[in-house]
C-alpha cells in the first residue's frame, strides 16, 4: 500500500524488521476492512431505500425527507455518548462493537416492519444508533494508530476502502433482487448476514489503544468535553462543519433528483450509488494526501465546491448518461475531499483521552444539520418545485462555501 510513518500510540504502529516504517498501521488496515464489510451491508440497503419508501410505500417528498433525515440524524445525540462512553471507559473498540452490532440487527428490523412508517422509521433510528455509537471510537483509534502529519492518508486509506464496500454493495442488492424475484426482504436478510460477519472481524484483528494505568488516566466528564469548544480552532471546525452540513443534500435526495431528470428503471437505480462510490474509492487517497500537504480545510471547501457544481448540472439543460456521469463524479469528489479529511483536521486539535468525545462533537454538529437539510428540501420539493429545490439549495451552499473560506483563518494540519 502506501508508506508513511506511525508512533507507537497504538499496539499495531510497529516497524518491520527491515527498518522500514509502514504507512497504514495493521489496525488501520483492520478497522478499514471492518468498515468495508460493513458498507457492503449498509449500502444494500441505502441503494433500495429510497425506492422502496417513495415507489414501493408511495411516501410523499416531504415523507421521505423527514425518513431521510431521521435515518441521517438520529444519530446526533448517540455520538456524543458513544464518544464519551469510549473515552470514559478507555474502551474505543468495545463501544464500537456494540454499535456495529446494533446496526447489524437492525437490518432485521427491516424485515420484521413491514410497510407500517412508523416501524420502519424505529428500526432506521436503531440503526443510526448504532452507527452513531460506533463512528467516533473508530476514527478516534485511527488517529491514535496514526503520525499526525499522515493522518490525511491513514484517514484516505481507511475511507477507500469503506467506500469499496459502498461500492460493492448496490451491486450485491441489485443481484440479491434479482435473484430473489425483487424481493426486499431477502435484501435486508443478506445485508444483516453481511454486517455479522463485519462484526466478527472487528473482534478477531483489531486491537484496541493501549490505556494508561488507571490511576494515571485524566478523568472524563461531560463537563470536559463541553469545553473542548472554549478552543478556538476546534469550535471554528464544529461551527463551520455543522453550517456545511445544514445546506449539503443528502445522497438519497441526489439519487432521487438522477431518476427524474434521467427517468431511470426501478431495476436500475441501485446503480446510482456506484458512480458516487467508484470516484471516491479513486480519489480518497489522493485527497487525503494532498490535504496532508497543502491544508485539509481548502480540500475541504473544495469538496463542496464539486457538490455546488454538481447541483448546477442538475438544473442544466442536459438530460440522460452526460448528467448522470458529471453529477456523480463531482458527488465522489465531494466525498473524497470532505468525509475522512474533516476528522483528519480535527484529530490533532485534541487531547488523546478526549480524541473520541471531541470527534463526536463535530460529527454530532454535522449530523443534526444534516437532518435539518433533508427535512428542508424535501419541504422545498413539495412546496415548489425540483427545480426550485434544487436552486436554492446550490445557492445556500455557495454562500456558507464563501463565507466559510473567507472568515476561518487556516492553522497547521487543518
Amino acid at each position: 500500500m502506501y508508506i508513511a510513518t506511525s508512533r507507537g500510540a497504538d499496539a499495531a504502529a510497529e516497524v518491520p524488521k527491515s527498518g522500514v516504517k509502514r504507512a497504514v498501521t495493521g489496525n488501520v488496515v483492520a478497522l478499514g476492512l471492518v468498515s468495508l464489510v460493513t458498507d457492503i451491508s449498509s449500502e444494500m440497503v441505502t441503494a433500495v431505500l429510497p425506492l422502496y419508501l417513495v415507489l414501493g410505500l408511495g411516501l410523499s417528498p416531504l415523507q421521505f425527507g423527514v425518513l431521510d433525515g431521521l435515518y441521517s440524524g438520529v444519530t446526533a445525540v448517540v455520538r456524543l455518548a458513544g464518544g464519551h462512553l469510549a473515552d470514559r471507559w478507555q474502551r474505543l473498540k468495545a463501544v464500537a462493537c456494540f454499535g456495529y452490532g446494533l446496526s447489524a440487527l437492525g437490518k432485521i428490523g427491516l424485515m420484521v416492519a413491514g410497510s407500517s412508517t412508523v416501524a420502519i422509521g424505529a428500526v432506521l433510528a436503531a440503526d443510526r444508533t448504532g452507527k452513531g455509537v460506533r463512528t467516533a471510537p473508530r476514527d478516534a483509534l485511527i488517529t491514535l494508530s496514526s503520525d499526525p502529519e499522515h493522518l490525511g492518508r491513514a484517514f484516505g486509506v481507511h475511507r477507500a476502502m469503506d467506500t469499496f464496500g459502498a461500492f460493492l454493495g448496490p451491486l450485491v442488492a441489485m443481484a440479491v433482487l434479482w435473484l430473489s424475484l425483487g424481493s426486499y426482504d431477502s435484501v435486508f436478510f443478506t445485508s444483516f448476514c453481511i454486517a455479522a460477519i463485519g462484526v466478527i472481524i472487528l473482534v478477531v484483528l483489531v486491537k484496541d489503544h493501549q490505556p494508561k494505568p488507571r490511576a494515571e488516566r485524566p478523568k472524563v466528564s461531560l463537563r470536559e468535553t463541553a469545553g473542548l469548544i472554549r478552543q478556538a480552532s476546534f469550535r471554528r471546525i464544529c461551527v463551520w462543519a455543522a453550517l456545511l452540513g445544514l445546506v449539503t443534500l443528502s445522497d438519497s435526495f441526489l439519487y432521487l433528483v438522477l431518476q427524474r431528470r434521467w427517468e431511470l428503471g426501478a431495476v436500475f437505480f441501485p446503480l446510482l450509488p456506484l458512480g458516487t462510490a467508484g470516484v471516491y474509492l479513486l480519489l480518497a487517497v489522493p485527497f487525503g494526501r494532498l490535504s496532508d500537504r497543502i491544508g485539509r480545510w481548502k480540500v475541504f471547501l473544495g469538496g463542496h465546491v464539486a457538490l455546488v457544481v454538481a447541483l448546477l448540472a442538475l438544473l442544466g439543460p442536459v438530460d440522460g448518461g452526460i448528467l448522470a456521469v458529471l453529477a456523480l463524479v463531482l458527488h465522489g469528489v465531494f466525498y473524497a475531499a470532505t468525509d475522512g479529511v474533516l476528522m483528519a483536521a480535527a484529530g490533532p486539535l485534541l487531547p488523546e483521552h478526549q480524541r473520541a468525545s471531541g470527534l463526536a462533537l463535530v460529527q454530532t454538529g454535522q449530523a443534526t444539520t444534516r437532518m435539518l437539510a433533508s427535512v428542508l428540501f424535501g419541504l422545498a420539493w413539495t412546496t415548489w418545485d425540483l427545480h426550485a429545490a434544487v436552486l436554492v439549495a446550490a445557492g445556500a451552499l455557495t454562500v456558507v462555501v464563501v463565507a466559510a473560506a473567507a472568515l476561518r483563518p487556516l492553522r497547521t494540519y487543518a
